[in-house]
């Protein structure tokens, strides 16, 4: 495995999220024409890839190359089919592949594939340590995971939470490096709270139905020692949450997240998860198209960090707590839309939620 070798410039924790879209290449790629690209996507698990980082790249490479062809595939959370998909849109003639792998380390292989064959391979959400791809895109998971405890070590402080007690880890798949780095993130963020850690676990595949089995475990366990619950994403925190409400736990600990999913978002109206984190998709998608554009136009994109031997651009993140959610969501817009719209949000029963943080449907 490569040395992991992470360096960031002053300015990233400031880092606007429009500055990429200036900063890489002209609004048009004029020498880029009639090229196949593909966007290969981890898993269905999430709605995202499908709502956001898609659209938002199919979006940005149209501006970038009208003539451009982009070949869409999602492995559904399997490494095996994701390899397939590879193999596959190479055989479609796609110069470029822009991969969030599900198997970070399985997918090294591919970037030498592909690599030798001329092909250039852009690391997207997660990166892939054991082999350097030509870039790497993504939100910092690093500072996501230090944010996320961080927060919710303020507020288990804020309300007096005892530090007799103490929190569960729940961490995303032990296949997705990017998983790993949020974890190393959490560790850092809890490392001096005074809180100790009960028990951590690595969820397989991300999913929330194993996360809520071994925090239902862990209820049993601990009981009441349980102060409260760093989960890596809105999925395994959702897990979490269902976890304890079945255990007839109320209230239920505060709870992580990370994503600002459309059901996390409701989690935190109805009071149920604590905070989670706003990473817009299409910021990310439009950079990977730029980086596309720029290196099969021979250009080197700019870069603010170096992540695993790789020019890596990092995005920095939102906190979502229910005390801005409604200003970091509702409020902020990407491409000339809500986050996500109140119509969306504040349905059935999270209607009342809403309209205690201000939210009008």
């Amino acid at each position: 495995m490569a040395t992991r070798h992470l360096t960031r410039s002053g300015a990233l924790g400031a880092l606007a999220l429009t500055v990429f879209a200036a900063a890489t290449v002209p609004t048009h790629a004029a020498g880029l024409s009639k090229v196949k690209v593909a966007f290969l996507m981890p898993d269905e698990g999430s709605t995202r890839y499908e709502e956001h980082d898609a659209p938002g790249f199919r979006a940005e490479m149209r501006k970038l190359c009208p003539s451009c062809t982009v070949l869409y595939q999602n492995a559904d959370g399997d490494a095996s089919r994701q390899q397939q998909q590879f193999n596959s849109v190479i055989s479609q003639g796609a110069k470029a592949i822009v991969l969030d792998p599900v198997d970070s380390t399985a997918a090294a292989s591919l970037v030498k594939q592909a690599q030798a064959q001329g092909i250039k391979v852009i690391a997207y959400d997660r990166p892939i340590p054991s082999t350097r791809a030509d870039y790497y895109v993504s939100f910092d998971n690093e500072k996501i995971g230090r944010t996320i405890a961080t927060s919710l070590v303020q507020h288990l402080k804020s309300i007096g939470a005892s530090t007799d007690g103490g929190v569960l880890e729940v961490n995303g798949s032990p296949t997705d490096a990017a998983a790993g780095l949020i974890k190393k993130g959490v560790h850092e963020g809890l490392a001096s709270s005074g809180y100790r850690t009960l028990a951590e676990y690595d969820t397989p595949d991300w999913l929330p139905a194993k996360a809520q089995q071994w925090v239902s475990g862990q209820i049993s366990r601990f009981n009441k020692k349980i102060v409260g619950v760093v989960a890596a994403n809105d999925g395994t925190g959702g897990g979490a949450i269902a976890a304890f409400k079945a255990a007839g736990v109320d209230p239920v600990p505060p709870v992580t997240g990370n994503d600002a999913t459309i059901a996390g978002l409701q989690l935190i109206i109805s009071g149920d998860q604590y905070n989670t984190i706003s990473k817009p998709s299409e910021i990310v998608a439009a950079a990977a198209a730029k980086v596309v554009a720029a290196l099969l136009q021979g250009q080197a994109p700019s870069s603010n960090a170096t992540l695993f031997d790789t020019p890596t651009q990092l995005f920095t993140p939102s906190l979502v707590t229910a005390s801005n959610l409604k200003q970091e969501i509702v409020d902020k817009d990407v491409n000339g839309k809500p986050i996500e719209a109140p119509a969306v949000l504040c349905t059935g029963r999270y209607a009342a939620g809403c309209s205690k943080l201000g939210i009008s449907p």
